[in-house]
């Protein structure tokens, strides 16, 4: 997979830690030039300075992905300063750990327009010039909640169940221009997912779950995503033992009800 990135332009959104920052690294070694969007400006530029990117093949470009408004002028910085955008990586989001009772519809709202809201726009707005060079692709960091709903999660895996309804129909209406939809379900990876989740009061977590402390690195699942891209896959899935719950799921679908009901924290 040497050099196969290599000059292409790649967006890369919750850029500043986890999953989004070994994205960064990961194509930095490829001599791709890319754009770093993230709130935190600070971060992005560490992100940058860490990767080994310079001014003439990066562009840091804070944004916060609640005011989607702002995508316009965004896009014409990057247009700009790179011309285009070769791949689009739609990576910013939030966990959830609170029970549906305990969630207020503002808090549902919150998570709903971060992880789905915020990606459907950012995929319209690189889409036009995608269209008009019949060329391009759409990555798009599901999960395996987008899969499997478990208790606790229920907006959160709602959100990522509709990204997966929604770039299905995008990845069949762009398929004849050329431009390729990769949906990524990774399951535990050592990121701080678990503790920026936000709580029913609209807090934060604030320790890491167990899933976490023990999945794959944020470097693996870059690696991984990075093959998975250059395969054209459109779907891909990662992680560790827990993605043996999809076979089980499909082939036992009962019993993994069963078994998920069971296993579900009892209320308090």
């Amino acid at each position: 997979m040497k050099n196969t990135f290599s000059g292409k332009i790649v967006w890369v959104t919750g850029a500043s830690s986890g999953i989004g920052e070994a994205l960064v690294n990961a194509f930095a070694k490829q001599d791709s030039k890319i754009i770093l969007t993230a709130r935190r400006e600070e971060e992005l530029i560490r992100v940058k300075k860490e990767s080994g990117l310079t001014d003439e093949n990066s562009l840091i470009l804070p944004l916060d992905l609640y005011q989607t408004e702002n995508l316009p002028q965004s896009i014409e910085k990057i247009k700009a300063k790179f011309g285009n955008i070769d791949i689009a990586i739609c990576n910013a989001g939030i966990a959830q750990r609170f029970s549906v009772m305990e969630s207020t519809m503002e808090i549902n709202r919150q998570i709903m327009e971060l992880n789905f809201f915020s990606v459907i726009a950012l995929a319209k707005s690189v889409l036009p010039e995608m269209l008009k060079r019949k060329a391009g692709r759409i990555v798009v960091i599901s999960s395996v909640n987008g899969k499997i709903s478990l208790a606790g999660s229920s907006i959160y895996a709602a959100s990522k169940h509709a990204l997966q309804g929604f770039f299905d129909a995008l990845r069949a209406e762009v398929y004849r221009d050329n431009i390729g939809v990769t949906l990524v379900c990774p399951g535990y990876v050592k990121t701080n997912v678990s503790i920026n989740a936000v709580t029913a009061q609209g807090g934060t977590h604030g320790k890491m779950d167990k899933g976490q402390q023990h999945g794959i690195s944020p470097e693996k699942c870059a690696n991984g995503i990075l093959k998975a891209i250059a395969k054209g896959k459109n779907e891909f899935y990662i992680g560790g033992p827990e993605m043996l719950a999809l076979t089980f799921k499909r082939l036992f679908p009962q019993l993994f009800l069963n078994v998920a009901n069971w296993v579900s924290p009892k209320k308090k």
